[in-house]
């Protein structure tokens, strides 16, 4: 199995971000909640390029995924806040992507209410129902669906 991870690591960092590659770190993105190498991986990825708003979505996703794996709780804070810090900056950069507020909801859905980061909740859920029509990836629109419908 961890084979696959690597395969799958190995074609990600190997693309460039076309439609393709992307649609890898959405499915990676899900992945990365219960596998720490992948999230490690895709951290790794996106802090060593030049980041596009979606790019810099996802950075921050995988940071607040990785205080999830973090042992030490000063390092879970820390990841927490730089992954909430560039997904804040993905939405400056961007604030009409549904991608990246499908990022920033999920985090915001996952985040633990003493963290402080749940204020666009509603926001988003609504911003991404109104625009759905517009998602045209697969594994888009059904992390869209479970952001809206769960």
């Amino acid at each position: 199995m961890k084979a696959v991870y690597v395969l799958i690591a190995w074609f990600t960092f190997t693309t460039d971000h076309t439609t393709d590659g992307l649609e890898e770190v959405r499915l990676n993105y899900a992945r990365a909640v219960e596998n720490k190498e992948l999230c490690r991986e895709m951290i790794e990825r996106f802090e060593k390029k030049t980041k596009n708003a979606i790019e810099q979505a996802y950075l921050g996703g995988f940071q607040a995924i990785w205080a999830k794996h973090a042992f030490n709780p000063l390092k879970k804070l820390e990841s927490f806040n730089n992954g909430r810090q560039a997904i804040e900056a993905a939405v400056q950069k961007e604030p009409f992507d549904v991608e990246v507020r499908c990022i920033r909801l999920s985090v915001q859905n996952n985040a633990p209410s003493i963290l402080g980061y749940t204020g666009n909740i509603k926001e988003d859920r609504d911003f991404i129902n109104a625009n759905r029509a517009k998602i045209t990836s697969p594994a888009l629109q059904r992390m869209a669906d479970k952001l809206i419908y769960e």
